[in-house]
């Protein structure tokens, strides 16, 4: 029966998206100029903020988080001594959290669609905004908007495709993806988001079916690339204009790390299958040495080694050796479906 119903739910959500494309009155959410094609930006149904975002929320202590499931997963932020996790169960019902940890300010973004979560800086020329659910779709994908503006972004092109930022680049905090249980393990001490948003929502059940596991999508997409299974999750790096994605299944269950070339960036791209997480740096530090990496089993959230004997964590801080103290650039990347990314990035290299 609850499956009936998620079913049902879809459905509605697919008929009012068509429906409102048809309408003319629809068609004013898109007018003015965009990046991206106007013929291919779909309303998905529940209209500007019908999803919700959260502002702020409330977190409690892991021992808390009852809701949770290990194999459930998270998107982590680790801010000097600060840990939390945005759980995907929370984010499939809100899709963006606007948060702030001391000075910085940021906004994390998830589709549910597409998979892919990113963390924004919500500081934007100097100005701080929030960021919203427009309603939008393109490409299967969110397209959020900030509050300050009302301009539209691209979730998964990080980037501003209409309105008065339009062309602006989003930059990016470093978040790692990975399960509850991962997570937990390694920062005890994390906080997580309080199921108290304020919203009456069904966080222990995901509202989209079958999706995560189907070979199809709900909305339609401009390119579909077979090549890998389309829910299969991925992580994607990003240099100029080109893009190349890593298979979280294709690394080993302890940690593996590897060293490699995009656009004549060099990057290095640790992760582990069981543990269901890749992170992605550059390789080359401010003062122009560059590293090369091993990865290092059993010392979690220690992934790897460099060539000169120091030690990094998953979020690229060196934490014991002659660089300790040093930070790696981190790598323009994410973690999504494989469908979503190759229909953003055409052609995208595979590992």
């Amino acid at each position: 029966m609850q499956h009936t119903r998620r079913t049902i739910m879809i459905a509605l959500l697919l008929a009012l998206s068509l429906s409102a494309c048809n309408d003319p009155s629809g068609s004013e959410t898109v007018e003015g100029d965009w990046l991206i094609p106007k013929d291919q930006i779909l309303d998905g149904g529940p209209g500007k903020d019908g999803i919700p975002a959260l502002n702020n929320p409330t977190f409690v202590n892991s021992s808390d988080a009852t809701y949770l499931r290990d194999d459930d997963l998270i998107i982590g932020v680790k801010l000097g001594d600060v840990v939390r996790a945005y759980p995907h169960p929370i984010l499939d019902w809100h899709e963006i959290i606007n948060d702030e940890i001391g000075a910085a300010r940021f906004s994390i973004t998830y589709c549910p669609l597409t998979g892919s979560g990113v963390s924004w800086n919500s500081v934007i020329n100097g100005s701080p905004t929030t960021f919203g659910v427009s309603g939008l779709l393109y490409n299967t994908n969110l397209i959020p908007y900030d509050r300050a503006t009302n301009s539209n972004w691209s979730q998964m092109k990080l980037q501003c495709v209409n309105g008065a930022l339009k062309g602006t680049a989003i930059a990016t905090h470093p978040i790692v993806e990975t399960t509850w249980r991962t997570w937990k393990q390694m920062y005890p001490q994390t906080t997580v988001v309080s199921r108290n948003t304020g919203y009456s929502r069904s966080y222990g059940t995901y509202p989209y079916g079958d999706y995560r596991t189907s070979n199809s999508t709900i909305f339609p997409i401009s390119n579909r690339d077979d090549r890998l299974p389309m829910k299969e999750r991925v992580h994607g790096v990003i240099v100029g204009e080109k893009s190349r994605v890593y298979r979280i299944a294709t690394f080993p269950d302890s940690i593996g790390t590897i060293n490699d070339v995009l656009n004549g960036t060099s990057i290095v791209v640790a992760g582990s299958r069981s543990q269901n997480f890749v992170v992605a740096f550059e390789r080359r530090l401010a003062d122009g040495t560059e590293l090369t990496f091993s990865q290092v089993v059993g010392a979690l959230p220690v992934v790897m080694q460099d060539n000169e004997g120091t030690r990094w964590d998953l979020f690229g801080n060196a934490v014991q050796g002659p660089r300790a103290g040093t930070t790696l650039k981190p790598a323009r990347s994410y973690t999504a479906y494989w469908f979503a990314w190759g229909t953003f990035f055409p052609g995208v290299e595979i590992h």
